[in-house]
């Protein structure tokens, strides 16, 4: 098992839109084994490369969102329709113990290439929309304290301060 750190709330790499991975590149099977690895030891749905410090376009979403019943491997993925919206409460794994209401879509579609270099389209609903949508802001360097309302915001700075000097939250 392959389980590295997850970087965390002001670090910069979470501030950046990463670059296109190249799917024939024997590293990103290696990378996708550290990927889940790492989102299995912290307990997490999903996970971008950017949370684990790799500037590309690389995302998982484990298995218990999935209905196939298998990790979600998506290399390069592309949000191609969104629509609906509903408001689910959404924690993260770079901003340990933080956990806010989040406006998105319920249904998405989402263009990606799979590890066999096929291209794919999955077509989801709530909780895997919400998955998708998450790790697909974070390839753009955008977190979900970007889609709170100022309020919300307020409410959880102390936190965010925090874990920017601690590396975690006191919950």
């Amino acid at each position: 098992m392959s389980v590295v750190p997850i970087r965390v709330w002001g670090d910069q790499v979470l501030r950046e839109r990463t670059r296109a991975a190249d799917q024939s590149d024997p590293q990103i099977r290696e990378l996708v084994t550290t990927m889940i690895d790492t989102m299995r030891d912290a307990d997490g749905a999903g996970l971008a490369a950017p949370q684990i410090g790799v500037d590309l376009r690389v995302a998982v979403v484990d298995r218990r969102m999935t209905q196939s019943g298998e990790d979600l491997v998506l290399v390069n993925p592309m949000m191609e329709v969104a629509w609906g919206e509903s408001a689910l409460e959404e924690g993260c794994l770079s901003l340990p113990g933080i956990w806010v209401e989040v406006r998105r879509a319920t249904h998405v579609k989402v263009r990606y290439v799979d590890l066999a270099g096929q291209h794919q389209v999955v077509k989801a609903s709530d909780m895997l929309a919400v998955a998708l949508q998450h790790e697909l802001d974070h390839l753009d360097g955008v977190l979900l304290v970007d889609r709170i309302s100022p309020r919300q915001r307020r409410a959880i700075a102390e936190d965010l301060e925090r874990i920017k000097e601690t590396g975690r939250s006191a919950g």
